[in-house]
C-alpha cells in the first residue's frame, strides 16, 4: 500500500480517536455547568416560559412578553400554567381586543375592570381564582366556566382547547391552520 492509499485511513483513525473524547469532553462541561449553577443557586430557565412564549407570539398577542409573569403567578398560586393564558385566548383573543388601557385581558367585570399594568391583572386574577374558585373545589375549565362565565355553554371547552394548544406549542404544528372565533 502506498502513502496515498494510506493518507485516508490515517486520518480517519486519527479523527476516531479525538471525536469521542470531544464529546465527552463538552458532555463533561455540561453537566459541570449544571451542577455548579445548581450549587451556585442559579435557576436554569423554565422551558414553559419560552412554550408561552412562542404560543402567545404565534397569536400575536401583547401578553407574550409576560410569559414568565403568568409561569410564576401561577406557581405561585398553584394554579395550571396554561389557564390564565387560556381564559385570555377566549375572553380578549389574548389581550388584543380590550377595552383601552385597562389590561383586561380576561373578561373582567365584563370587560368593565381596570388593571394598571399586565403584572397586576395576572396576580389579581390568579389570586381570585386560587382563593375563590380553587379554594373552593372550581379546580379545572368545566367547573370554573358557571361561576366566571355563565350563562356560556362553551366556554369551558374554549379554555380547555387553549390550553391543550398551549401544551403542544413546543410542537409548531399543532398550531397550523387552528383559528377559533369568539
Amino acid at each position: 500500500m502506498g502513502l496515498k492509499t494510506l493518507a485516508p485511513f490515517l486520518s480517519a483513525l486519527i479523527i476516531s480517536f479525538f471525536i469521542p473524547q470531544t464529546a465527552l469532553a463538552t458532555q463533561t462541561a455540561a453537566s459541570s455547568a449544571v451542577l455548579k449553577n445548581s450549587v451556585l443557586g442559579i435557576k436554569n430557565p423554565d422551558p414553559r416560559v419560552d412554550q408561552l412564549k412562542n404560543f402567545l407570539n404565534f397569536y400575536h398577542s401583547p401578553l407574550a412578553d409576560y410569559a414568565d409573569c403568568f409561569v410564576k403567578t401561577a406557581d405561585k398560586y398553584q394554579l395550571d400554567w396554561r389557564l390564565i393564558p387560556a381564559i385570555t385566548g377566549v375572553e380578549s383573543t389574548f389581550g388584543k381586543q380590550i377595552p383601552e388601557n385597562s389590561f383586561n385581558a380576561y373578561g373582567w367585570n365584563n370587560g368593565y375592570f381596570k388593571f394598571k399594568s399586565w403584572e397586576e391583572s395576572i396576580e389579581h386574577v390568579a389570586k381570585v381564582l386560587s382563593e375563590k374558585y380553587y379554594a373552593r373545589g372550581l379546580d379545572n375549565p368545566y367547573k370554573i366556566g358557571p361561576v366566571y362565565a355563565p350563562p356560556s355553554k362553551t366556554w369551558a371547552g374554549k379554555v380547555v382547547l387553549f390550553m391543550q394548544k398551549i401544551e403542544c406549542s413546543q410542537t409548531s404544528d399543532c398550531l397550523t391552520g387552528f383559528e377559533l372565533t369568539i
